[in-house]
Order: structure tokens, then sequence, then C-alpha cells
């Protein structure tokens, strides 16, 4: 199932989710720019290795403190339809929970997430050398707190199945429900091959379902259900 908009309007204009984007679409345009030795120092400097993480004395640093590569790593994109998928779910999602947070907690929350994730994954790759980049970390913070504010959004989605394929709408527990267990089965049977960091995904959303608390709006409440002011 691949999502393709939802049909919950937000009060305001998304400036962050609109932002945040274009940040990822500029670092993709620049990595593009670059020559093969000159993109290959750019990501391996600022993508997260868990080994300089975890084994710092016995592992060469990288050019920039470990520490920015937590957060660094979240812009970086491995190639075209990396990036496409991440921001397509971004904007889906990302506008509602920025309305549901406001800018500034919103802000906060997309780049905690993402480090909560890229910790999820190297706790579980403690020896790799292997970079890990991308926007999905945080992306699945979002879709963990879109799942418990608007579990009944009708979200239009393309549903394949073999020569079968038809846009239908659907609940957004159905669709990210069906994204979450996709992960988790992936990370049992991958078991970190395939190049595709299960792990963040995991701990990306499980970190959007447990801050989402404290950084919604008070006037905010949680599986759909609205407040209305009474004139």
């Amino acid at each position: 199932m691949i999502p393709l908009k939802d049909s919950n309007p937000t009060e305001r204009f998304p400036i962050i989710t609109v932002v945040f984007i274009t940040l990822n679409i500029l670092v993709f345009l620049y990595q593009v720019s670059l020559g093969d030795d000159a993109v290959e120092h750019f990501v391996g400097a600022f993508s997260l290795v868990p080994a300089r993480l975890f084994h710092a004395s016995t592992v060469l640093p990288g050019p920039v403190p470990v520490g920015v590569t937590i957060f660094s790593s979240q812009f970086l994109h491995g190639g075209l339809f990396h990036l496409i998928g991440n921001m397509l779910y971004l904007w889906i999602f990302g506008n509602n929970v920025e309305d549901a947070m406001g800018r500034f907690r919103f802000i906060v929350f997309y780049l905690l997430c993402g480090a909560i994730a890229s910790m999820a994954h190297a706790l579980m790759n403690a020896q790799s050398n292997i970079p890990m980049i991308g926007a999905s970390g945080a992306v699945s913070g979002i879709l963990g707190a879109y799942v418990l504010l608007y579990p009944k959004a009708r979200v239009l989605t393309l549903f394949t199945l073999g020569f079968f394929v038809r846009m239908i709408e659907v609940p957004a527990m159905m669709v990210l429900g069906f994204w979450f267990v996709f992960q988790f089965l992936n990370a049992l049977v991958a078991q970190g091959a395939g190049g595709v960091a299960w792990y963040a995904h995991i701990g990306g959303f499980i970190a959007g379902v447990a801050l989402i608390l404290l950084f919604k709006r008070n006037d905010v409440p949680l599986w759909g259900k609205r407040r209305y002011r009474t004139l």
C-alpha cells in the first residue's frame, strides 16, 4: 500500500514540514552534484556509523563529531527513490502532526525522533562500519504520532497485488498499522541484510507514539476525537 494523500485538513500552512522537505531536497541535489570520490567523502563524514559511536577508541574517527552525525545523517539519502519515498510520507502526514504540535515543538519532535531512531539502529548494529543515512527514522516518528492523533482519517492509497492495481481510501490506522508490521517482520527476517535500517524505522515509530503526549497542544485530543468551541 502506497499512501498518496489524506483527507485531514490543517488549520495553518505547514511551513516547517515544507522547510524540512526543502532541506532534504537541497542536500540531495548537493550530493548528486559532487564527483564519486567527493560524494563518498561527504556521505561518510555526515552519516551515522554505529562502530564510531560505541567503539571510538578502536575505530578511526570521522571528520565531524559522532554526535553531529546522529542529526546530520537524517538529511542524507542514498538515491532519488529513497528521497521521494521519505518526502512523500513526510508531506502527507507531517503537516497534520505539525498542526497538532505547533512549529517549534514539531522541529524538536522531528529531530528527536530521528535521533532515537538512529540510536535504535546503532544499538542493534553496534559493530557495523556501514553508514546509515535517511530521514525515515524521523518520518517514522511522525507516523507514530499521526496514528494516535488521527487513526480514523481517510488516506487515499495505491493498492497493488500482482496485476491488481486500485486506488482506495482506508483509515490511517490500517495504512500505518500495515506499515509498522511490515517493518517489524522485515527486521526479524532480514537481520541487517538488504541495506535497510529496519530497526531505525521501528525505533522512530515507537518514539513518535511515546512522545506525542508531551508534544501535542493541550487542545488537541487523541484518537481522532475533536473538541468544538461553542458560540
